[in-house]
């Protein structure tokens, strides 16, 4: 099993930390043990006065494809109140990145798909490639979107253009992205991470006692998160019971539009 310091890497340079979400080989798709990575990685963090920013990246040009596909199957062999259980605590190891005292830098390369997408929107800021791969894809799949994305979309983008977004389920770049509100910039893919880092060493650079209480004052209402985390979790348990989801995941599979029947 991988240790969190191959699965999620830490580099310090200065005051400034990047966090690496490491399984290039898989696009850094979302399992539990990559989340409980992060977790450790943010908690050792939580530990070190001398970091003021932190950059969230992901490994081989892509910043996470989106929850496991394995993973979902397993889930829909479960009972509802396991998946529900087995879905908050899931939500909490990725979104364990809100817990970090300074503020954050999402760097985003290559694909950010569904729950992928949402980690980078729980940063404070966001630095995106033009050719970014976006997608909110949740119903293209038969599944309810989790990961706080019924709470971050219309945060970030709006109430009409949010639901758009989650409706839909349709891709789009990442000079969309900024459009719409979802990224601070859109840049070439190989100079997202040096401007995420350069940006982060601005924040840095700055009171660190006034740019934490900054980030407190800034970051999203933890009660109403907390209430959407909750019925995302229950609307997914739901949908893992569906034949929808198992249409979803057997189109994803064999690259075709999936037959949904909403059984």
């Amino acid at each position: 099993m991988s240790t969190p310091s191959t699965a999620v890497l830490l580099e310090v340079e200065g005051a400034v930390a990047t966090l690496t979400l490491n399984d290039a080989a898989r696009r850094n798709a979302m399992t539990p043990e990559l989340g409980e990575a992060l977790r450790a990685r943010v908690a050792e963090l939580q530990q070190r006065p001398d970091v003021r920013a932190v950059v969230l990246a992901g490994a081989g040009g892509a910043f996470s494809a989106g929850g496991d596909l394995q993973m979902l199957e397993r889930l829909r062999r479960v009972s509802s109140e396991e998946a529900r259980t087995f879905m908050l605590d899931f939500y909490a190891r990725y979104l364990s990145v809100l817990e970090l005292p300074v503020p954050t830098v999402a760097a985003v390369e290559g694909a950010a798909i569904g729950a992928g997408l949402c980690v980078a929107l729980a940063c404070d800021l966001c630095v995106v490639a033009e050719d970014a791969k976006l997608a909110l894809n949740f119903v293209q799949l038969g599944l309810h979107p989790g990961m706080g994305a019924t709470y971050f979309v219309p945060w970030r983008a709006g109430a009409q253009r949010g639901a758009e977004l989650l409706l839909t389920g349709r891709r789009f770049d990442g000079r969309e992205a900024v459009q719409l509100g979802l990224a601070l910039e859109a840049a070439p893919g190989a100079e997202v991470l040096a401007r995420a880092r350069k940006l982060a060493a601005q924040v840095a650079a700055n009171a660190p006692l006034a740019t934490r209480a900054l980030k407190r004052r800034l970051a999203p209402d933890r009660a109403a998160l907390q209430r959407a985390l909750e019925e995302e979790a229950r609307f997914q348990a739901e949908s893992y019971g569906s034949e929808d989801l198992g249409e979803g995941l057997a189109a994803a599979a064999a690259r075709r539009a999936p037959s949904f029947q909403g059984r």
